[in-house]
């Protein structure tokens, strides 16, 4: 069984080098296939310039197609998967397209797997071991009150003016910046049409305790299933946001007003205008150090008083290994992509895993990948 791994861009080759270095026949796929080769030529020859007409015909039953492309590109390899009965996986969210290919996957016996980077990945993976040792706990209880947060962030490891540095196009960052959000704050459904409207302050429990900017973003309440939430359960408050350093909202000031004028085609082009010009100013010198914060918490609370709360706390930075970023994002996908190899994941279309034993694992392996990591009892 063949990987084809498509794209080679900065968040991908340290997992995509895991697998070629652990013997597992891969294929390499990228529009520019030299920058292919200046980034694992020196483990392999089997790259080539990516068309989809070409991979599809190579591909075999039991293959297993990685999309590390735009997301425009992953329902049509997907689709192309399911065709030739192989698996596909990617670190991306299951867009509404890619979750109506479930019963075409289930029928063809093949896995789609998704959300299996950082965020979303390997947050899921806390939040699936959080809610399980909630469910094993005495405290537990179906009426005691929730509160769930997850907060995940690049930024600079030693900070700038622009308190941001950007490690991948800032278009995709200014484009999330027009997103709306939906979540749950005090038992009510709370929508933000932009995410400086609702800038709070978060306290992470690292080592040296540190505080942060954080807003929600996209739409949190379809997790909450996901997560093994109870219909029936109390939720005080259910947020997956965006974590910035301290300083961020005032640094970003004028982009905020700005972008908020922006509309239609002339609007795309002066976000396109920006992109360059915070690209050109603002992105991180050749071996400067990124960081990546992680914090996923869980709260019950009786008649007011806390019974349970735990937090997964992370802290990584780029090191001799590369990037924070593309280790975090990457390798998990390496292990989705063996997961699905040792037929431990089902047909369908599947985000990162709640099975104890593969959330176990792989958290083992965060715990590698990461200069920090813990879980907070905050009650002990």
């Amino acid at each position: 069984m063949t990987i084809h791994w498509c794209g080679t861009g900065l968040s991908a080759i340290p997992g995509l080098r895991r697998l070629i270095e652990a013997g597992h026949k891969v294929t390499v796929w990228n529009r520019t296939e030299a920058k292919a080769r200046d980034a694992v030529g020196d483990l392999t020859d089997d790259i080539h310039a990516f068309d989809i007409d070409a991979l599809g015909a190579v591909l075999a039953r039991g293959d297993v197609v990685v999309s590390m492309l735009p997301g425009d590109w992953h329902v049509p390899l997907a689709e192309l998967a399911i065709a030739k009965g192989a698996n596909f996986v990617s670190s991306s969210y299951i867009a509404p397209e890619m979750r109506a290919l479930d019963p075409a996957a289930r029928d063809a016996g093949v896995a789609l797997v998704n959300e299996v980077g950082l965020d979303p990945g390997i947050d899921h993976l806390m939040a699936h071991a959080l809610v399980a040792d909630y469910r094993a706990s005495p405290a537990f209880d179906a009426t005691n009150h929730l509160s769930f947060t997850s907060y995940c962030g690049g930024i600079p490891k030693h900070p700038n003016a622009f308190r941001y540095k950007f490690s991948w196009s800032p278009l995709g960052v200014l484009k999330a910046l027009r997103s709306p959000s939906r979540s749950i704050r005090d038992y009510s459904e709370l929508r933000v049409d932009r995410p400086w409207d609702a800038i709070t302050s978060y306290a992470a429990p690292l080592p040296v305790p540190e505080s942060f900017e954080v807003y929600p973003n996209r739409d949190s309440l379809p997790f909450m299933a996901q997560y093994g939430f109870e219909d029936s359960w109390p939720v005080r408050d259910f947020v997956r946001g965006t974590i910035r350093l301290n300083g961020w909202a005032e640094a970003w000031n004028a982009v905020f007003r700005e972008v908020e004028t922006l509309t239609g085609p002339e609007g795309d082009a002066r976000l396109k205008e920006m992109s360059d010009t915070f690209w050109a100013e603002n992105a991180y010198d050749a071996g400067e150090p990124d960081r990546v914060v992680l914090c996923v918490e869980l709260k019950a609370e009786r008649d007011g008083v806390p019974v349970w709360h735990k937090t997964y706390a992370m802290d990584a930075w780029g090191d001799a290994r590369g990037t924070a970023m593309a280790r975090l994002v990457s390798i998990p996908v390496a292990l989705a992509v063996e997961a699905v190899l040792n037929r431990e994941i089902p047909a369908g279309v599947h985000a990162a895993p709640s099975d104890p034993r593969l959330v176990e694992r792989w958290m083992g392996e965060v715990d590698r990948l990461a200069q920090h990591l813990a879980v907070v009892d905050h009650l002990n």
